[in-house]
């Protein structure tokens, strides 16, 4: 196990495991469980609850606790400081509409995608994601475009240390089928993803870039039944890359060098 450093701070840590213990798939958790989920015991699991419970991060219900809205007070600063999503809403607003689909912004944050932006569809049917939610990158259009702008020594130690799970019989299953994936969408400049991690459930993503950075990938998610793949890369990824261009455009002025090609199937 790697040595911590001397000024790190233990219940610093715990505390934060504590909070992110829960999740959409567990809002409410009992001491218990959340002494499971962090591996502590019963009784410092209490301690850390009745806590940040006392501070009104957490509210107690009966045996559960549940997290309560002065949590979003930790990433609110940071959302407010990244003008990005603010540049990025109205252009994804515009193609949800066009589209009748939902779309979104995501950034790389470690092994993981997080959302930050989300567009629900107009149809009452539609994917359900938040801001905030946050899926492993190995998984996803949006993770395959945004690990495309990596360093190579840096996507190299990803794929090194990335454990695959398949969610799906579609999900990739091989570190060097995801490299070939990863390559693919850094070459073409856009990743479609089509049930790979979860049934019924197509996603498309292009890059959006300052400068020659890619900084965020632009998403459209659609059900499987509502178009075929050729469908999506003929009539959905011309216009997400316009939406990208349109956000790069805004969020750091005129791009020099790439610019978004599509090339038909």
């Amino acid at each position: 196990m790697e040595e911590q450093a001397a000024y790190f701070v233990k219940s610093v840590e715990k505390a934060f495991d504590v909070l992110l213990a829960f999740t959409p798939e567990h809002q409410r958790l009992t001491v218990s469980q959340v002494a499971t989920l962090t591996d502590m015991t019963r009784a410092s699991a209490r301690r850390f609850l009745m806590t940040l419970a006392d501070l009104g991060y957490l509210r107690a219900d009966g045996p559960a606790f549940e997290l309560t809205a002065r949590s979003l007070d930790i990433g609110r600063s940071f959302l407010a400081g990244l003008t990005l999503p603010g540049v990025a809403e109205p252009h994804l607003k515009d193609l949800a509409a066009r589209l009748n689909e939902t779309t979104a912004l995501c950034v790389l944050d470690g092994a993981d995608v997080v959302y930050v932006v989300c567009v629900p569809s107009p149809r009452l049917l539609s994917v359900s994601i938040t801001v905030g939610t946050r899926f492993p990158a190995w998984a996803t259009s949006m993770g395959r475009v945004l690990l495309g702008g990596l360093p190579e020594p840096e996507l190299q130690q990803y794929l090194e240390t990335v454990q695959l799970h398949r969610y799906t019989q579609r999900s990739v299953s091989s570190i060097e089928q995801l490299r070939a994936e990863v390559d693919a969408a850094r070459d073409r400049g856009w990743s479609m993803v089509s049930e790979e991690l979860e049934e019924g459930l197509r996603g498309v993503a292009v890059p959006v870039r300052r400068g020659n950075d890619i900084v965020a990938a632009a998403n459209v998610s659609l059900q499987t039944h509502r178009a075929s793949a050729e469908d999506v890369e003929r009539a959905v990824v011309p216009q997400l890359q316009e939406a990208a261009r349109r956000i790069a455009l805004d969020y750091s002025g005129p791009v020099t060098g790439h610019r978004p090609t599509h090339r038909s199937a």
